[in-house]
C-alpha cells in the first residue's frame, strides 16, 4: 500500500486551506476531490466575510478572484402582495480591508486549488473515496476506486453529509431539522446595469435578504448578491419544515415564483440564467457539531457542522477556511511528536474553541430554536408590510394619525399571549 503523510478528502475551502497551511511543512500531502475540479461541486449564496480570515490567511487576497465588496445591506419583508425594504449604506463598509465580498465558488475554488498546487500539493480530481482503512481503532488511510492509500492522518473535508466522519463513527446522519436546502441561479447581467439598478459605484456590491411569503410558510428565506457581471439569486428552505407541509410543495417552483415578483423581476430584467445549483446547508448550530477527531483523523468545515444562521447573516465559508488552517496547524504538532493519536489531535478542538468560530456559534446557540417559529416566515413579514402600507395609504376618507394606525395594526397582529412568547425568545439571541 502506497503511503503519504496526509490525505485530505475534499478539495473545497476547508480542504484547500488545510493543504495550504501544510504546504511548507515538508510533508507529502494528497488532496482527493470528487468533482472534475475544485469548485465544480461547491455552492454558496455567496458572500465571504474577509476580515475574520486576515489573521489566518493574510497574503492571498490581493490576487483572489473576488467579485464585489459589499457596501449596501438590504433586508426585505415580503407579504403576499406587498413588501417592505430596509436598506443600510455605510461608508464604514467602503474602507479597506473591505469587510465582505460576493463570491462565485466555481471561480474562486479553482483559483485557490491552483495556488495550492503551485506550492507542491498534489490535488487529484475525479477521485471518489469509498472507505477508510483501519488498524484496530486507528484510521491509517483511505480506499478509493479500488486503490488503497495509507496516511499518518486523514482530514475529512468532504462536506455536510461527510461520509468519512460517519464511517469513522464521529457523527450520525443529520436529522432533517438540522439541515436546509439552498438552491440558486446565477443570472448574467451587464456590470453597468447592475450598478445602475442597485445604485452602486465601481466595485461596490449589494447583499439583499428576503423573508416572508416567498417560502410559503416554510422556514427559510431568499437572497440576492451582486457579482461583477451577474446576480446570484436563490432561496433556502428548512428540510424538516418543508416535510411538514401538506399538501407537499414542489420546492423548485419557489424560485420561479419568486422571480415573477415585481420586486425581483425588475432587478433581473434582461438577464440570462447561466448556472443553476443546489446544496445542503447545516442549520443545527453548535448543538450538532460532531466529535472532531479520532486516532489518525480530523474533521473540518461543513463536515464538522461549522456553519451558522444568524438570522440576518449566514456564516460558513470563513469557518471552513479557518478550520482547515487550524487542522493543518494541529497536524504539524502531531508530526513533530510523531504521534497522530486522538490525544494529540484533540489540540484541534482547543484551537477551534479559542478562535472566533466556536465563540460565535456559542453566542448564537439559541438561534436554531428561534428559527423554529414559523411566524418569522409568514405572519411577521406580512404584518410589517401591512403596517407600512396602512401608514402610507391615502384615500377619500380622513386619514387617522400615524400613532393610532400603528397601534391598531400592532394590536391586530401581535398582541396576544402566544406571539408575545415568540418575541420573548429574541432575548436569547
Amino acid at each position: 500500500m502506497d503511503k503519504v503523510d496526509v490525505i485530505i478528502v475534499g478539495g473545497g475551502l476547508a480542504g484547500l486551506s488545510c493543504a495550504y497551511e501544510l504546504a511548507d511543512s515538508g510533508m507529502t500531502i494528497l488532496v482527493l476531490e470528487r468533482g472534475d475540479f475544485s469548485g465544480s461541486k461547491n455552492v454558496t449564496g455567496g458572500r465571504l466575510y474577509l476580515r475574520p480570515l486576515l489573521n489566518y490567511l493574510p497574503d492571498i487576497w490581493k490576487d483572489a478572484p473576488l467579485e464585489r465588496h459589499v457596501t449596501k445591506e438590504i433586508l426585505t419583508f415580503m407579504g403576499k402582495e406587498n413588501s417592505t425594504t430596509f436598506e443600510l449604506y455605510s461608508n464604514r463598509f467602503n474602507q479597506e480591508p473591505y469587510p465582505s465580498y460576493t463570491i462565485l465558488r466555481a471561480k474562486f475554488d479553482r483559483w485557490f486549488a491552483d495556488l495550492v498546487s503551485e506550492k507542491g500539493i498534489f490535488i487529484i480530481p475525479q477521485k471518489n473515496v469509498e472507505d477508510l482503512i483501519r488498524d484496530g481503532e486507528k484510521i491509517i488511510g483511505v480506499r478509493t476506486d479500488g486503490e488503497e492509500i495509507g496516511a499518518d492522518c486523514v482530514v475529512a473535508a468532504d462536506g455536510i453529509l461527510s461520509f468519512m466522519a460517519e464511517k469513522a463513527g464521529l457523527r450520525k446522519p443529520f436529522h432533517p431539522q438540522h439541515v436546509a436546502l439552498g438552491f440558486k441561479e446565477v443570472i448574467a447581467l451587464d456590470s453597468k446595469i447592475i450598478e445602475d439598478r442597485f445604485r452602486l459605484t465601481g466595485n461596490e456590491g449589494a447583499a439583499q435578504l428576503f423573508l416572508g411569503s416567498l417560502t410559503k410558510g416554510v422556514m427559510g428565506g431568499g437572497f440576492l448578491y451582486t457579482n461583477q457581471q451577474s446576480l446570484s439569486l436563490g432561496i433556502v428552505v428548512g428540510i424538516h419544515s418543508l416535510n411538514q407541509k401538506e399538501p407537499r410543495l414542489e420546492v423548485y417552483k419557489f424560485l420561479d415564483e419568486f422571480k415573477e415578483r415585481p420586486e425581483i423581476k425588475n432587478l433581473i430584467k434582461g438577464g440570462e440564467v447561466v448556472e443553476y445549483s443546489a446544496h445542503l446547508i447545516t442549520e443545527g448550530g453548535i448543538h450538532t457539531i460532531p466529535k472532531l477527531y479520532t486516532d489518525g483523523m480530523l474533521v473540518t468545515g461543513d463536515a464538522a457542522g461549522l456553519g451558522l444562521n444568524m438570522l440576518v447573516t449566514v456564516r460558513g465559508m470563513e469557518y471552513a477556511m479557518v478550520s482547515g488552517i487550524l487542522a493543518g496547524r494541529t497536524i504539524k504538532i502531531a508530526k513533530e511528536k510523531n504521534d497522530f493519536s486522538a490525544s494529540t489531535l484533540s489540540h484541534y478542538e482547543k484551537l477551534l474553541s479559542e478562535s472566533f468560530i466556536l465563540k460565535e456559534m456559542n453566542h448564537f446557540k439559541y438561534t436554531p430554536m428561534v428559527l423554529n417559529n414559523e411566524r418569522l416566515f409568514n405572519q411577521y413579514p406580512q404584518a410589517i408590510s401591512d403596517l407600512f402600507e396602512k401608514v402610507m395609504w391615502v384615500d377619500e376618507k380622513p386619514k387617522e394619525g400615524i400613532y393610532k394606525t400603528k397601534i391598531k395594526e400592532l394590536k391586530r397582529q401581535f398582541f396576544n399571549l402566544k406571539t408575545f412568547k415568540d418575541w420573548w425568545q429574541f432575548r436569547k439571541i
